[in-house]
């Protein structure tokens, strides 16, 4: 009920994933990323075990193919599972489960990844994967969520969906993105509206967290209720 894509930017080193579905909360539960290491989509029967798992063999040197193997080899359920790989090359691999029913499919593409489940259309990871190759040359971001937009457009999954999700890394521990829409009827409508508002911010957060006096001195939130306590208010009467 799932379908979802991984990206390695080759131009700044970024990993990001998206997902959308038709079950609340598919940010927390399928994608998994991390600077300088790697991506992994966990989908279908859902372990969000496996993600970090899959953090954690990339980190110690496996590709993306070796991490796949790794683990369906950790986890007696694997034939429940669905998987995604991108490793720091760009390399990619992917798993379908033999418990899969149709329609689920796979796409790859340069250092990019497509995975889905309970698909409306086999077209939809191909769809993916042709949306964030059309826009190789933008932020990652943009590839991820225009992504999503085609793989609904190509049919999406089976089921209305409720969830959407995007996260990017960049060069730290935390996330430069970790988007998410848990319940609305028009999900990647939603994540867009957030992108959209984040984009521009985003740089700024991750500056402050790194050297807060760069910026000069932020103005207190305190200080802004209190000008806005002291600033003469309208006369209602007009």
């Amino acid at each position: 009920m799932t379908f979802s894509i991984a990206i390695r930017c080759p131009r700044t080193g970024m990993f990001g994933v998206a997902a959308a579905t038709s079950s609340p909360a598919v940010g927390s539960r399928c994608l998994f990323v991390r600077a300088g290491v790697g991506a992994v989509l966990s989908q279908h029967r859902t372990d969000p075990r496996l993600g970090p798992r899959g953090l954690d063999f990339l980190a110690a040197g496996l590709d993306a193919a070796a991490t796949i193997e790794a683990l369906v080899a950790s986890t007696p359920d694997a034939k429940w599972r669905q998987l995604a790989v991108v490793d720091r090359t760009g390399g990619v691999a992917f798993f379908h489960g033999s418990e899969h029913r149709p329609i689920f499919a796979a796409a790859t593409g340069a250092g990019t990844v497509a995975i889905g489940n309970i698909l409306a259309d086999a077209s939809v990871c191909a769809a993916e994967i042709e949306a964030a190759e059309r826009l190789s040359g933008e932020e990652i971001g943009e590839r991820l969520l225009a992504a999503l937009e085609a793989g609904l457009a190509a049919g999406g999954e089976v089921f209305p969906l409720r969830s959407a999700a995007l996260a990017i890394a960049d060069r730290l521990p935390f996330p430069l993105a970790d988007l998410r829409v848990d319940d609305d009827p028009a999900p990647i409508a939603a994540l867009r509206r957030l992108w959209e508002s984040w984009r521009p911010q985003m740089a700024t957060f991750t500056s402050r967290a790194e050297d807060p006096d760069a910026g000069g001195r932020a103005t207190d939130s305190l200080e802004i209720l209190a000008a806005r306590r002291s600033s003469p208010r309208a006369d209602p009467a007009g």
